[in-house]
């Protein structure tokens, strides 16, 4: 099993929207080393939660892998945002798992708090510059945020 960090601004899609929703797409991200961590979720991988470009900022709940990744579909469709012209159903570029929701936490664990924990050291999300929508996690890391949250 691997563990992962899937960003996404609450305005667009947050933790609330998938406990409504039971199940959703990982659609839209386009970012090459984003898709191909994509690529490698497999069923069953263990994702945190994180909301970014928000005030509090970090991770809000976990969500599970229940299908592996697959062509996008909104790299095909001319009125989606995420509409690329040069992917094709032959030769797609971009790819979707889907990833269902599996707990909301009572008190999302912060930015602020993964930075300043040396437990947490190593994280990718608390590098500066760190931008990617999905990162990989190491257990270690997971299992401390999942413990360490309501």
């Amino acid at each position: 099993m691997n563990y992962w960090l899937l960003k996404t601004e609450p305005t667009a899609y947050s933790i609330d929207d998938l406990q409504h929703d039971k199940k959703v797409a990982w659609e839209g991200v386009r970012n090459y080393q984003a898709r191909n961590f994509l690529k490698d979720m497999k069923v069953g991988d263990l994702c945190l939660f994180y909301h970014s470009s928000t005030e509090p900022i970090g991770v809000f709940g976990v969500a599970k892998v229940v299908k592996a990744a697959y062509p996008d579909p909104s790299q095909f469709n001319k009125k989606d945002s995420h509409f690329d012209p040069k992917a094709t159903k032959e030769k797609p570029i971009w790819f979707c798992p889907d990833v269902a929701f599996v707990k909301k936490f009572q008190i999302p664990y912060l930015l602020t708090s993964i930075k300043a924990d040396h437990t947490l050291r190593g994280m990718l999300v608390a590098s500066q510059g760190s931008r990617l929508s999905v990162q990989p996690v190491s257990e270690k890391h997971f299992e401390y945020i999942r413990n360490g949250s309501k």
